[in-house]
């Protein structure tokens, strides 16, 4: 026994030199030079033809993608055209499924509760209400998610995605989180709900609450088609129209790499704080590359992922919906519950260059982030008093032009100013309910259920109130 215990004490005096000498890094060094001797005894043991080495390809590959230099910009690169494909590839598919449930059923529907001879609170809480909000989720949602994780699934069985945690793993190291947290963060981009999901992969309980926090940071798909259309019509308009599209794309893309940003800034500040502790080391063996099995890839992606996801938001979207509807159709002294709350919040607003309708929109929007433009012009045209625009009093809508789009905004008294702090309350304010209930879920934690749901909306509020002073200051 005694000498047992002279061995471990041995052991582990031997073991605690070796990091002093090696550093911060022994577990990488140490993993290297494991691989290496193993290379080296298979190199010698092994007479393998005179052909290519086995794993050529995937070697050759490596150095380019997790090169030091070029790992970056492809990744940036890589992720920007799965960006750019899912954006422009669900214009028309969105575009044809508005038609149909907006466009078509709906009026249709309004046809039959007026030939039954329907209440009007029923047919504006049941129609208007359920059925328009639920039909915006799905003609919003839906395309992109159709396009975004399939290409996504792709890339995870080609075998790039464990390349962006390697090349990530050393940024989220420094701030004390995981390197596969870059992993649950591009998954984030399709939907934050799937990107908690995502976070089983992380072991460390500390590392995976630092991934579910910060999450939200990464531009959903519900979050694009406002960022795209509010870049468009503020951003766009105030430089010349030949490079209009390319900044308003290039302001859109600042905002992604602005929310990436700042998860790292947050990951360091609660690694610091509320979730101190240091990073878990861990050892990240890249898969070999394999051809993507198509089929496996869309039951995955379409039916594991979009179909549970959009199920998900349909049934929080539904009750939103009745809620829009009765806020902007109940009314004290002849003007609606919306509109007293827009004129309330409306000096509050102002303080961060926002206004009460984006304050309301953003509320009762909670449920899904698809509605937030729909909800926007449907109380500003309410709160104007616009007679003949959209589809009516208290009803969602959106129209095809950006053009009427904008003049509806400058009309509610929108600056660039506004466009750009919605751009950036877009990116920092609460999730939405589908992924609080998934944080909830996956945590079980009320306290961090609620770290996650309000400190966006704090840090929302603090950038948009800055901005706005020092925005007023150099204008004025």
């Amino acid at each position: 026994m005694e000498s047992a215990n002279i061995n471990r004490e041995s052991i582990l005096a031997t073991a605690n030199n070796l990091r002093w000498e090696v550093g911060e890094n022994l577990h990488d060094t140490l993993m290297e030079s494991i691989y290496d001797n193993a290379y080296s005894i298979a190199s010698k043991a092994v007479i393998l033809p005179d052909k290519k080495p086995a794993y050529s390809f995937d070697r050759t590959l490596d150095k380019i993608i997790t090169s030091k230099y070029l790992g970056f910009p492809l990744m940036f690169l890589l992720l920007g055209v799965v960006f750019w494909l899912t954006i422009e590839g669900s214009n028309v598919p969105s575009g044809l499924l508005a038609a149909l449930l907006v466009d078509t059923i709906h009026p249709f529907l309004k046809s039959i509760s007026a030939s039954i001879g329907l209440p009007f609170w029923i047919d504006g809480v049941l129609i208007d209400g359920a059925y328009l909000a639920m039909a915006w989720v799905v003609a919003v949602m839906l395309p992109p998610m159709a396009i975004f994780f399939p290409l996504f699934t792709l890339l995870e069985d080609f075998g790039y995605l464990p390349r962006v945690a390697f090349n990530m793993d050393p940024l989220y190291k420094r701030v004390g989180a995981h390197g596969k947290q870059a992993l649950t963060m591009a998954m984030g981009f399709g939907c934050n709900a799937a990107g908690i999901i995502a976070t089983r992969v992380i072991d460390s309980p500390r590392e995976r609450l630092l991934a579910i926090i910060t999450n939200n940071f990464s531009l959903c798909n519900g979050r694009w088609p406002t960022q795209i259309l509010i870049a468009t019509i503020f951003i766009g308009s105030s430089v010349p129209a030949y490079i209009a599209g390319l900044v308003s794309a290039a302001a859109v893309v600042f905002i992604a790499v602005l929310g990436i940003a700042l998860s790292l800034v947050v990951s360091w500040g609660l690694s610091k704080t509320l979730l101190k502790g240091e990073a878990s080391a861990f050892s990240l063996e890249l898969p070999p590359y394999r051809p993507p099995r198509i089929l496996q890839t869309l039951y995955t992606s379409l039916i594991d992922r979009t179909i549970f996801v959009l199920w998900r938001a349909i049934i929080f979207a539904i009750p939103a919906g009745i809620v829009i509807w009765l806020v902007s159709n109940i009314t004290i002294n002849g003007v609606s519950l919306a509109n007293h709350f827009i004129h309330w919040v409306n000096p509050v607003a102002f303080i961060f260059g926002l206004n009460g309708v984006i304050f309301l929109a953003y509320i009762i929007a909670i449920p899904a982030n698809e509605i937030v433009i729909p909800t926007i012009l449907m109380l500003t045209v309410a709160n104007l008093g616009l007679a003949g625009v959209g589809a009516g009093s208290g009803v969602m809508f959106e129209l095809e032009s950006v053009g009427d789009t904008a003049n509806i905004l400058y009309a509610g008294g929108w600056t660039l100013l506004t466009g750009i702090n919605l751009m950036l309350f877009s990116l920092l304010h609460n999730p939405c309910s589908t992924t609080i209930y998934t944080i909830f879920k996956e945590t079980k934690s009320v306290k961090w259920t609620a770290v996650s749901t309000f400190l966006p909306i704090i840090m929302g509020l603090v950038v948009t109130f800055f901005l706005t002073q020092i925005w007023r200051i150099i204008v004025n």
